[in-house]
């Protein structure tokens, strides 16, 4: 048989068959010429072969594909922007995070990324769902040219079944993926040869100058922070969820990069529904991927060994250092980057939840924060108001080694623990999770996985994992809210006077600091400091209640 020129069959992921031919739709869309081949749906072995063709690609001892991002290891958001036209613009939260664009500047992106892509030999496609519950997921479409980047949105989207995938039609949002061609450092708005650019009114993506895979999966998780809450009244959340095997509760954990919220929403007598994004809706929450995107740095078997076990045929390593014979990855080396990542289809994990959704509400809603300070409770039951004002603040400590130049611990704000993906009002991601709350009733808490009875500078020792997970025990079998509570100054939280395996005097800052007074209130008060000029950015927006609901400065 005479391989096909003009004509490109293949055979997708489902085992549907899928032809290109200049008649067909998308060739015609992209004007593409009778040579180009397109992958629309590969499977991964296809996608292997393919991405075995780039520079610096190959298989790991574990047969997860290795793929080099370029110069860029880690996400842009200097380079973010959005188009600024008038079907949105009311709606989005301008400033430092949702940088403007016009639409010419836009078309100008656009047309370059375009033109670049015609010029490829070979180009790839992915069809894929984001959003688990049938009611609100979007269809999506990626358009690139490295396999690398079609696999790993293979992965981190929910696969079609074929009969789905014969029905597509045409996507509700499109990636045009050119990373590999920089972006016109002379247009307007431009200021470097990276740019991100999100046209909700066209509901187009464009990436230019950057080969870093995450920037589409956050890309789609922006448009889903913009779309559920205006179409549908669902609430977006940067969050992991996981669910009672037996008792069928849901809860869901918000917390920065070193809090512990992949670590503790991996419960061996829980299934996971997800590690990284999610939607509350009236009918429940879903996952937003068919994926996860794990951290590898300092990754072992006997840590994570779900994560580790993951890592085999149709995953995909992303900077990572290996043994150039043997291919066996060293997981504690960050020569190339510390943002070391492995991207796998959600199925890989046991404990998986499928499909990733529960059509309950959440019973628990996890704040996680790393204090270094030490004079935050290792656990503290919120009021409503302090949910708002906590969830706004997503503070956490940054710990020295986690960004270059970071030499000691420093505090450090997201505003709903996913500052840089919101696109409205952090108030209004507020509002909406404390009426939600209030409706479903869940309980709401304050869990500090960092630093307890000093801080880490004057020789304080972080919160032992074990009685994190004791106190999250206590939680999910409801004994914590029935035992008496007391109130910790300047923060004003609520905490328990007991926990069931947790030391009583582990319970109370006040009680646990072993540096003095004078020091305690001494750091009580910085720290205060802090989440009060961090909140005054929101202040204009945030209501009297929740403003008091803040540490007393």
């Amino acid at each position: 048989m005479t391989p096909p020129t003009a004509v490109e069959s293949s055979i997708n992921f489902t085992g549907h068959p899928t032809i290109k031919s200049t008649q067909d739709p998308l060739v015609q869309q992209l004007s593409l010429g009778s040579e180009t081949i397109i992958r629309h749906n590969a499977p991964p072995p296809t996608l292997y072969e393919d991405g075995l063709l780039e520079k610096g690609t190959t298989i790991s001892s574990t047969g997860a594909l290795m793929a080099f991002s370029g110069k860029k290891t880690g996400r842009s958001p200097k380079d973010k922007r959005i188009v600024d036209e008038e079907t949105s613009t009311q709606n989005i939260w301008w400033g430092p995070v949702n940088k403007q664009v016009d639409e010419l500047t836009w078309k100008i992106s656009r047309s370059r990324a375009l033109d670049y892509l015609r010029t490829r030999e070979k180009l790839f496609v992915v069809d894929a769902y984001a959003g688990w519950d049938p009611r609100y997921r979007i269809k999506v479409r990626i358009i690139c040219a490295r396999a690398y980047h079609a696999l790993f949105m293979t992965n981190m989207l929910i696969r079609p079944t074929a009969e789905e995938l014969a029905n597509f039609g045409e996507p509700d949002f499109t990636i045009y993926n050119a990373g590999q061609f920089p972006a016109n450092v002379h247009t307007k708005g431009m200021t470097s040869s990276t740019s991100v650019e999100i046209n909700f009114k066209a509901m187009e993506m464009v990436i230019l100058g950057t080969e870093y895979a995450g920037e589409m999966k956050k890309g789609i998780f922006t448009v889903m922070f913009y779309l559920m809450p205006i179409k549908h009244q669902v609430l977006t959340l940067h969050s992991s969820c996981n669910q009672g095997n037996e008792t069928g509760d849901v809860t869901l954990f918000f917390g920065l990069s070193g809090t512990g919220k992949t670590t503790l929403s991996a419960d061996p007598k829980r299934s996971l529904i997800g590690d990284d994004e999610h939607c509350w809706s009236d009918h429940g929450v879903f996952n937003i991927e068919g994926g996860c995107y794990a951290k590898c740095l300092d990754l072992s078997a006997e840590k994570e060994p779900e994560i580790f076990n993951s890592i085999k045929f149709g995953a995909i390593l992303e900077n990572v250092v290996y043994d150039k014979e043997t291919k066996v990855v060293d997981y504690n080396d960050s020569a190339i980057t510390e943002n070391t990542r492995c991207a796998y289809p959600i199925e890989f994990i046991p404990s998986a939840k499928i499909p990733c959704l529960a059509e309950t509400h959440p019973t628990n809603i996890i704040l996680l924060t790393c204090d270094a300070s030490g004079v935050l409770p290792p656990v503290s039951k919120l009021t409503n108001a302090q949910v708002m004002y906590h969830f706004i603040s997503g503070y956490t400590s940054k710990m020295a080694g986690t960004e270059e130049g970071v030499t000691e611990p420093e505090a450090t704000f997201s505003a709903c623990f996913g500052q840089p993906f919101l696109v409205l009002h952090p108030m209004k991601y507020a509002q909406q999770l404390s009426d939600k709350i209030t409706k479903f009733k869940s309980d709401a808490w304050l869990l500090n996985t960092g630093w307890v009875g000093n801080s880490v500078a004057r020789g304080g020792k972080r919160c032992s994992l074990k009685y994190t997970r004791a106190i999250l025990d206590a939680i999910h079998s409801g004994e914590l809210s029935k035992v008496e509570y007391e109130t910790v100054p300047t923060f004003n939280l609520n905490v328990p006077k007991s926990c069931p395996n947790v030391p009583s005097e582990l319970l109370n800052p006040t009680k646990a600091w072993t540096g003095g007074v004078e020091a305690f209130n001494t750091e009580i008060k910085s720290l205060a400091g802090k989440f009060a000029q961090n909140f005054e950015r929101y202040a204009d927006q945030a209501t009297a209640e929740v403003k008091a609901a803040g540490p007393v400065v």
